[in-house]
């Protein structure tokens, strides 16, 4: 597998030249796109490797940072390009994605050949009930607009910096529980296994860095054929922005989700499967709504009914499978299931 991915890693010069020869941009979205995948492969391996030298607890953050990390640099540029509804659509499927595709993925493989999984279940019921809190700070702005009519744009666009400013305060005093008060509670399957680490600690931080840096490169492409891209194929920024960005950019957590739970590392797996989408909607979220401030178009956090819906859905079948502590292969398929009804649904919706 090191040897295909250190293959698919020729894409990188290889959509920079597509770039400058003109080619057509949804050529140059597929290179990109795949470039993008094994980088995030690297970032995911690189966390994980840090992971012995920090700790599970502030490894698992590192993992859904840094796996995180293409998403941003994605919507960073995105937002420079006034494309602010891929964005929105993009950190939508990032938390639909997570929570299902890639929490999915994780519990059938890790349960495939086993009867049941177990992870702590205090820690899954306290990520659950953020989960919650992020639901609920995502839908406010929303039910906000919808029942305020003839409220002016300056005034949803303070309503989204004032959640934006508490999201962030929330998720800070969620890192401040589970890496200080209450990091017994977090302590992952890797620090009850004797593991040195294949890589050295300055090799693992060389590989995150230049691996982020490949990223944003390969990311300012792939943002500038997106609308080429919409217009050619007649798909909507929409599904664009849900399927496609979205699982790009969550590439990295899809690599170090199935690996840690084929291990039977299911704490360290829901930490960064669930942790990432905590991240996205309490962190990345409002950092972008903030961010944006300083572009033309500023981004409000008002997604559309049918996302907030599809979001509202993800987190409860979810929370509804790890609230117990323990997980089996079935489980999962039940979550895949529901993110194929739901890219479906996305993928006709207008």
């Amino acid at each position: 597998m090191n040897k295909i991915f250190l293959g698919i890693l020729l894409f990188v010069p290889i959509a920079i030249g597509a770039k400058l020869l003109g080619v057509s941009p949804i050529v140059v979205f597929i290179l990109s796109a795949l470039a993008i995948v094994p980088l995030a492969k690297y970032i995911g391996e690189a966390t994980e490797e840090l992971t012995v030298y920090t700790g599970p607890a502030v490894g698992g953050l590192l993992n859904a940072t840094f796996g995180n990390a293409t998403e941003l640099i994605i919507a960073i540029f995105a937002l420079r390009a006034g494309l602010t509804e891929v964005v929105k659509a993009s950190l939508t499927g990032s938390i639909i994605g997570n929570l299902l595709l890639v929490l999915g993925m994780a519990i059938l493989a890790g349960g495939w050949k086993r009867e049941k999984q177990t992870f702590n279940i205090r820690g899954a019921k306290t990520s659950a009930s953020t989960l919650l809190l992020a639901v609920i700070a995502l839908v406010i702005p929303a039910v906000f607009l919808l029942t305020s009519p003839g409220i002016g744009h300056q005034t949803v666009e303070t309503v989204s910096i004032i959640v934006s400013v508490c999201m962030i305060v929330a998720y800070v005093a969620n890192l401040f529980f589970t890496l200080h008060t209450h990091k017994h509670w977090y302590s992952a399957d890797v620090a009850e296994e004797s593991h040195s680490g294949r890589w050295s600690k300055s090799r693992a931080i060389i590989t995150l860095l230049v691996a982020t840096i490949a990223v944003a490169f390969m990311s300012e492409l792939l943002v500038g054929s997106i609308e080429p891209l919409v217009a050619s194929l007649g798909w909507t920024e929409l599904f664009v922005g849900v399927i496609f960005v979205a699982i790009i950019g969550n590439a990295a957590e899809h690599a170090s989700a199935i690996t840690v739970a084929i291990k039977n590392k299911m704490d360290l797996s829901l930490q960064v499967a669930v942790g990432s989408s905590t991240q996205i909607a309490m962190f990345v979220a409002p950092l972008l709504v903030l961010i944006s401030l300083f572009f033309a178009k500023p981004m409000d956090l008002v997604f559309h009914t049918f996302e907030l819906v599809v979001i509202i859905f993800s987190v409860l079948i979810a929370n509804s499978i790890i609230e117990d502590g323990e997980s089996h292969w079935f489980e999962g398929v039940q979550l895949l299931i529901t993110y194929v009804i739901i890219a479906v649904a996305f993928f006709f919706h207008p």
